[in-house]
């Protein structure tokens, strides 16, 4: 735990840094960020919150500051808000309250300023801390108003005196005087009337600047007194808010069936008085009452200490009561605190050194006018969009990330109990999305019949093959087969929704996993990914939805819910929580966590009805846990990794050059290794040149289907086209033939009225053009557990890749 060793600031300065905050008698003290800026002091869950999320504020104005302690203190406004904060050391606290009495004496005498000069401009029922947030922006207007008056007066001495100057020089000229002086005369006049012009030029400009600055100073004042009493509503509310989560907090803890001398024993041993509880209004991590519109559907609180005790030598007796097959191991402490990685890794196996490393990203402006000029009157499909946008990776290589955390299913293989192994199969599931909070770049469409193999034999036991199958809806194929145990295979579509501010991505298909031991066969589907401020603004990417893991051998099923943003929710951002239950529904584990950075689960003691009502008004289930233990957490990112398109370390690896791989294989794609190699404009051109192959290609391949299926349709087709043109496809400058026949371009970017079937997961099929393409790795059956048609593996290519021979594939680079 890093402190910030920063001296004590001078009076205006901002402090921030660490310290603890007393929360309630469930969490005791939290660790929180604090920051303190201009006579307000503020706190958020981590320095990330900052731009976005701020959990409280007190306005040290009119607080009052005590110290308790060598550590301790607490800050107060009165009643409504109370801090009892813990420093980590004696001179840090020092350094807190320093800064703290010097930023409450500038923001009392800044607030008796603001006083004095007499200004209403803030209402009565903005609250005692308004008059010292409007202080500094009340005495910018003042200085802007003082030098408005100057600028007038200026205005007005400039006209003046410049009447006066031409009044001299006209009365000058009219006295006879020698011929000389008259001409001298003549020119002081010239410059005379240049000076004028001058003054009223910039006289005239100084009156629109004041026009301009009184309209704007008022628009201001009206937009900053909207912003200042919507701001003291919202705090009025959160203040009720929490009212009633400590009302409600306090009920709870009164109705529960664990007796008072069964507290929690996280709370440090020099916590608070017992008053403590009251006094704070506001529980920010309060995971038994959420005041967000999206609540969680459950309660959790910690297990009756008889749990505890026997937790940790009778664990086949508590599995036992739970209904658990005898022998079954638990997933107790040790298990989830064994290193992931297995005995084989341990091995010593010589092995080939990756890449950390690519060239950075370069700085190049997008002009998004010279993209869209060039595609006025084009259809959709032929719109070229640049590499700008795109990061070096294809779909391919960012479906094979899913395996970024295989440890996840090589610890599930070693599982007994199926709950347990669900428990791994449910955190493998969530840590796919890890790598994506950063990653606001778009992969490279995959072309028909492409491949990426990840082949981690030797390092991690596992190696997987991805294959684009289908263009029209986009599809791949993915499998992935373990030495350790597991299988995992999937196909997945995209369908996506652009809905203005934001972009909604939305993955069609289910995905398998295996284990061979048991022969547990899990499947679940992925969660929508949604794009944010598209048009405008920084982009950012959210996870929200709910996932359903099936075990379908044994019934058992996991829930887990992703909590979409929400700005006013008080929970933590990128929450996931979950529940295992086996197939009577009886919970043995809650899971929860956050998809960027660790999922955790607890063991059920026990389980009943009794907590606050859900949004549905039926009352939330309370679950009596153990303590929670971790199963998986997000490795940090590379050094420099926001130069890399925020690659994770095997990300970094996936497009580095291997030799013996296929010749469709996305690492030989020659548009992304210029893209990745920093040479944007080749890539462009040759990202242009693939696609136009690829349209040809398929031209191609569906004239000789409706060839080989219609040969007298084909016949008759030709017969009718012959009279408009000479070909049955439209070109951009055929007019006369767009209500007779179908532009492919077009169906390569929507669905025209051609499309009247529907194929794998509800996708349109193309009526009015056959493709006899089909894929060279996967072939495409009814899957047996969800009844899906899909690509599954037909076995193949690790064959060819050992014997070298790949005459079969395509020439699509």
């Amino acid at each position: 735990m890093s402190e910030p060793k920063a001296p004590t600031p001078a009076p205006g300065d901002t402090y921030k840094g660490w310290l603890f905050k007393w929360t309630n008698y469930i969490k005791g003290y939290q660790r929180r960020w604090f920051v303190l800026s201009n006579g307000l002091l503020s706190y958020y869950r981590t320095q990330a919150e900052m731009g976005h999320t701020c959990r409280g504020t007190i306005n040290l104005a009119t607080a009052n500051i005590a110290v308790e302690d060598s550590c301790n203190f607490v800050i107060s406004n009165g009643g409504t808000q109370t801090y009892h904060l813990k420093a980590s050391s004696e001179v840090e606290r020092q350094r807190w309250i320093t800064a703290l009495e010097l930023a409450k004496a500038k923001a009392f005498r800044m607030q008796a300023e603001s006083d004095d000069s007499g200004d209403d401009s803030t209402s009565p029922g903005a609250g005692q801390g308004a008059g010292s947030r409007n202080s500094e922006v009340q005495s910018t207007l003042r200085t802007l108003g003082s030098k408005v008056e100057d600028l007038s007066t200026c205005n007005d001495l400039i006209a003046k005196h410049g009447s006066a100057l031409q009044r001299s020089l006209s009365e000058l000229e009219g006295v006879r005087l020698g011929g000389e002086t008259s001409e001298k005369i003549r020119q002081v006049t010239e410059r005379a009337t240049l000076f004028r012009i001058t003054s009223n030029a910039m006289i005239n400009a100084c009156r629109d600047f004041l026009a301009l600055a009184q309209a704007h100073s008022k628009r201001w004042q009206k937009a900053l007194q909207a912003e200042r009493e919507q701001r003291v509503r919202l705090e009025e509310t959160l203040e009720q808010l929490a009212k009633q989560h400590n009302h409600l907090e306090r009920a709870f803890r009164g109705a529960t069936v664990l007796p008072p001398s069964q507290s929690n024993p996280a709370i440090d041993s020099k916590g608070p008085v017992p008053g403590k509880g009251d006094v704070s209004d506001e529980d920010e991590e309060n995971e038994f009452f959420d005041a967000c519109e999206d609540v969680q559907e459950f309660i959790t609180v910690p297990a009756d200490p008889k749990y505890h005790r026997r937790s940790g030598s009778n664990v086949s007796g508590i599995s036992s009561e739970l209904g658990m097959d005898d022998g079954t191991t638990s997933l107790d402490e040790q298990s989830l605190a064994s290193s992931p990685e297995s005995p084989q890794s341990q091995e010593v196996v010589p092995v080939r050194k990756r890449r950390s490393r690519i060239p950075d990203k370069p700085n190049y402006s997008l002009n998004l006018w010279s993209i869209m000029k060039n595609c006025i009157g084009k259809e959709l499909s032929k719109i070229p969009m640049p590499v700008n946008f795109n990061e070096p990776l294809s779909m391919l290589q960012r479906l094979s990330e899913d395996l970024e955390y295989y440890e996840l299913l090589d610890r599930g293989a070693k599982c007994q109990s199926s709950l347990e192994q669900m428990c791994y199969v449910a955190a493998f599931t969530v840590s796919s999305y890890s790598t994506t909070v950063h990653r606001t770049g778009k992969p490279f469409n995959p072309l028909l019949g492409e491949t990426f193999e990840l082949d981690r034999m030797q390092e991690s036991g596992y190696r997987s093959l991805c294959e684009q199958v289908s263009h029209h809806p986009p599809a791949a194929a993915h499998h992935a087969i373990s030495e350790r145990g597991w299988t995992l295979r999937q196909e997945i579509a995209l369908a996506s929704k652009f809905r203005g501010k934001y972009l909604s991505i939305m993955p069609l298909g289910s995905i398998h996993c295996i284990f061979e031991k048991s022969n547990n066969h899990y499947t679940w589907k992925k969660v929508t990914t949604t794009v944010h401020n598209i048009i405008v603004g920084k982009l950012w990417i959210d996870q929200s939805g709910e996932i359903d893991v099936v075990n379908h051998r044994t019934g058992d099923r996991c829930h887990l819910k992703f909590a979409p943003y929400s700005y006013f929710s008080r929970d933590v951002a990128r929450k996931v929580t979950g529940v295992v239950t086996d197939k009577n529904g009886k919970a043995h584990y809650v899971l929860s966590g956050t998809w960027d950075e660790k999922m955790e689960c607890s063991r059920v003691m026990q389980s009943s009805r009794g907590g606050e009502n859900g949004a549905d008004g039926r009352q939330k289930t309370v679950y009596q846990t153990l303590k929670a233990k971790e199963l998986w957490r997000k490795t940090p990112l590379p050094e420099g990794a926001e130069n890399m398109y925020y690659f994770s370390t095997l990300a970094l690896t996936l497009n580095e050059p291997e030799e013996g791989i296929a010749p469709t294989d996305s690492r030989r794609r020659p548009d992304q290794r210029l893209m990745e190699q920093g040479r944007w404009e080749e890539a462009n051109a040759e990202k242009q040149r693939l696609e136009e192959k690829q349209r040809t290609t398929r031209r191609e391949r569906e004239r000789e289907a409706n060839r080989t299926a219609n040969p007298a349709e084909e016949a008759e087709e030709v017969e009718i086209a012959s009279e408009p043109s000479e070909t049955t496809y439209k070109t951009d400058t055929d007019e006369t033939s767009s209500d007779l026949s179908l532009s492919t371009e077009t169906l390569h970017g929507s669905y025209p009225p051609a499309y009247s079937m529907e194929g794998p997961y509800g996708a349109p099929v193309k009526s009015g053009h056959h493709d006899n393409y089909k894929s060279m790795w996967f072939e495409q059956q009814v899957d047996p557990m969800t009844g899906e048609p899909t690509h599954i593996y037909r076995g193949g290519y690790w064959e060819a890749k050992e014997q070298g021979d790949w005459d079969s594939c395509p020439n699509i680079f």
